[in-house]
């Protein structure tokens, strides 16, 4: 069997894996123990992230003609890649995250919702909280002066009505 179609199968999986895909990223992971590296692979699978090594040249086939092909210049030295198809934001937070144990695993560039990102640039993406958490904090601020006017309220009516007449004096 030719080479050429040993490789094809690979190729596919990594172009199924980054189609339709919220965010691609490229991490250098050459420096992590064994134990590191499976403790991460375990915590990026728990947040419903995909993570493999694979050939540089593989890749690069099968990021022709995608968002991905922005990747190519990066493809040197070892390359991890970490896939997201519903959280755009969660690879570079979960690397990030690992990255204060494991000062050897760094970015190295990404593709967040069609966009290129440097590795300087996803350490900002890494910032930003997740979408359920941006959604707590948004309702959290909206019930906020609700809550606020139904204490106060309920503190006049404990008083029987007292307060009116304190702010004529």
């Amino acid at each position: 069997m030719a080479k050429v179609e040993l490789k094809a199968p690979v190729v596919a999986e990594i172009s199924e894996a980054i189609k339709d895909a919220q965010s691609v990223l490229l991490v250098d992971h050459c420096g992590l123990t064994v134990d590191q590296d499976t403790k991460l692979r375990k915590q990026l699978r728990e947040a419903g992230l995909t993570y493999k090594v694979y050939k540089n040249t593989m890749m690069r086939f099968a990021f022709k003609g995608t968002d991905c092909e922005q990747l190519d210049d990066l493809l040197n030295g070892p390359s991890a890649i970490v896939v997201s198809k519903t959280d755009a934001t969660a690879p570079a937070r979960e690397i990030a995250k690992f990255a204060k144990t494991a000062p050897k695993l760094e970015f190295k560039g990404g593709i967040v919702e069609g966009t290129f990102y440097d590795a300087k640039a996803l350490e900002s993406v890494a910032a930003v909280p997740s979408r359920e958490e941006l959604l707590s904090r948004l309702l959290g601020s909206m019930q906020s002066p609700i809550t606020n006017f139904a204490r106060v309220i309920k503190q006049i009516a404990e008083k029987g009505g007292e307060a009116a007449p304190a702010a004529a004096e």
